[in-house]
């Protein structure tokens, strides 16, 4: 039997991204635990190779408060460089309301010539929260997988 080597993988700094949430509108109870719905006002990314802020389309947080301080996200925006491209960006995610510390997984969706490498790309976020002033940091890293 052959045997494949298990991969490895490293992460690259990909560029911070800040984020101001606006109004939430808390759902409720439902079947996967209250959902509070928490508007995305503003956000950049900022990177060497990116520069980009919140394009002026719907963007949000569809959030799922679980047990204890547990936070599920799923969040979704699209963002303007500043040389006009469109960028989309998903991500889900958990994060600790108690310490406002968050992990999250971006994926990127362009048709721009100059950031397609963006859709080649998984990124994971470290973020921390500031629950009170709804601002919002996140270091994202780009996955590079090898064997």
């Amino acid at each position: 039997m052959d045997r494949i080597k298990v991969p490895t993988a490293t992460l690259k700094p990909l560029a911070v991204m800040r984020v101001k949430l606006g109004e939430s509108a808390p759902v409720g109870a439902g079947p996967n635990g209250n959902r509070l719905i928490i508007n995305v006002v503003a956000a950049d990314v900022t990177s060497d190779r990116l520069s980009a802020t919140l394009a002026g389309v719907a963007a949000a947080d569809w959030a799922t408060i679980g047990e204890g301080t547990l936070i599920a996200l799923d969040v979704r925006l699209t963002l303007k460089t500043d040389d006009g491209e469109y960028i989309y960006v998903e991500y889900c995610g958990r994060g600790d309301l108690a310490t406002g510390l968050l992990a999250t997984a971006p994926t990127f969706q362009t048709g721009s010539e100059k950031y397609k490498w963006l859709n080649e790309v998984q990124a994971v976020a470290a973020g921390n929260a500031n629950l009170a002033t709804g601002d919002l940091v996140y270091q994202l890293y780009e996955v590079k997988v090898t064997v």
